[in-house]
């Protein structure tokens, strides 16, 4: 068995200030995983396992450097967090793994049942791909060199998670112990001997690559000779791994996301499976004033995979942005991937209540405290569409103005949607988040 890498999320200094986390009911995220991460050391080397704790003070991109320096070929780690949330009453945990890894899939699932058989009160929230992040990725689970994991124990904004994560410390850090001790053990796949690689199958397209891929920790690797071919610059990809491996160079497949390269794994046939071509015209995924390309019932279900109760409140929405976007020319995909993100897939919470029908987080008008709130669903999926018009182009408005806010816009300064960060919401990266969306809502209905 191998070592263990143990990491408690924040603590550290991000751009030169101490990042304590979520807070929230007087206490920190830093303060409570730190906690629970020290009784996990501690109830690991009770069983005889070597464990190695992060130093708290150092940031993200310091941590994972600190693992890779000391990782060995045999090695795992682990980052565990508490989650937050504008909603107090979301709540449970969640483990994330690298996305189109099987094997790193089912050790996730291993830990989380592990740890929900000691403390049962806490929701399962399952085991997630870190595609289906806000950005798209998690820089634990991609950059790390060994076996990685991230787990979110609760939710810290949520009084009831809260109070397990503090009363409960014995029985949570007992409970990822179980699981870590099951995926220390041995992974799905047997190990190959030490510096040496399985091979497998390329299919891209449809067709089989003449060149064979490795698999290394689960995850699939191609070569280099392939991202040439398809014309892609990983100089626009932070931290890309090269791996030498006779005399060949491979990258990770999964880095491929980032150039809307769909990448996803056929066990029976142990091949990485490419998609580097989109059923719709690739460089108009970001362009806001262009059509859509989902149906109805893709939107919705894409909507039902990330909220199963969502028929109950708006059964109309798939048809009300597909409508309302298509008579203003706007990409109804991008329109609707924003509503997903601002609505949490439409169980809102914060300031903004269901009944307000603002689908988009649209302000008011005259320094009210509250957002604005429109008179149907209809009406406030029209007010969606035109300030994302507003923005987008200087064209007029087929229907009548609904949008409170229309006319603050500078007309057409953002026709593109990742011009909309800082400008519709503060934050830097609000569009990368929505196409994160937007290829997630492709993938389900297969048009990438």
């Amino acid at each position: 068995m191998g070592r263990i890498f143990l990491s408690a999320a924040h603590g550290g200094l991000e751009n030169g200030i101490k990042d304590p986390g979520t807070i929230a009911g007087g206490t920190t995220e830093a303060k409570e995983m730190i906690l629970v991460r020290d009784l996990i050391v501690a109830e690991l080397r009770s069983r005889k396992l070597e464990v190695l704790a992060v130093p708290d003070e150092l940031s993200q991109e310091q941590t994972i450097d600190w693992i890779n320096y000391r990782a060995r070929e045999d090695d795992l780690a682990l980052e565990i967090q508490a989650n937050g949330a504008s909603n107090p009453s979301i709540r449970g945990t969640t483990i994330f793994y690298i996305t189109a890894n099987d094997e790193r899939k089912a050790d996730a699932e291993k830990l989380i049942i592990a740890l929900l058989r000691r403390v049962p009160q806490l929701p399962n929230r399952g085991a997630k791909p870190d595609s289906a992040t806000g950005l798209g990725m998690l820089v634990f689970c991609r950059w790390i060199l060994i076996p990685s994991l991230l787990l979110e124990i609760g939710y810290l904004t949520n009084p009831e998670d809260r109070t397990l994560i503090q009363t409960r410390r014995r029985e949570i850090a007992q409970g990822i112990a179980d699981g870590l001790v099951l995926w220390n053990r041995g992974g799905s796949n047997p190990t190959p001997p030490p510096n040496t690689y399985f091979p497998i199958n390329i299919n891209i397209n449809g067709q089989n690559y003449g060149e064979k891929g490795v698999l290394i920790n689960g995850n699939s690797y191609i070569p280099i000779d392939l991202v040439d071919r398809l014309k892609i610059d990983l100089s626009k990809i932070s931290r890309v791994r090269r791996v030498s491996y006779k005399n060949i160079v491979y990258i990770k497949a999964i880095e491929l996301r980032s150039f809307n390269i769909s990448v996803t794994w056929d066990n029976p046939n142990r091949a990485v499976v490419l998609r580097s071509s989109f059923k719709i015209f690739p460089g108009n995924i970001d362009k806001i004033m262009t059509p859509g390309s989902a149906t109805e019932v893709q939107l919705m279900m894409f909507l039902k995979a990330n909220n199963e109760k969502v028929l109950n409140s708006f059964p109309d929405i798939a048809k009300l942005y597909r409508e309302e976007g298509t008579i203003e020319g706007v990409n109804y995909d991008l329109a609707f991937s924003q509503m997903c993100l601002e609505t949490n897939f439409l169980r809102f919470g914060g300031d903004i209540r269901a009944t307000q029908n603002n689908f988009a987080a649209l302000g008011s008008v005259g320094g009210s405290a509250e957002s604005a709130a429109f008179p149907s669903a209809r009406i406030g999926v029209r007010a969606h569409i035109q300030h994302l018009k507003a923005y987008a182009t200087t064209e007029p408005l087929v229907q009548d103005v609904v949008d409170p806010r229309f006319r603050f816009v500078t007309r057409g300064i953002a026709p593109l949607v990742d011009q909309l960060s800082g400008r519709w919401a503060a934050d830097l990266q609000y569009g990368s988040k929505i196409l994160t969306l937007v290829k997630r809502l492709y993938e389900i209905a297969g048009l990438m």
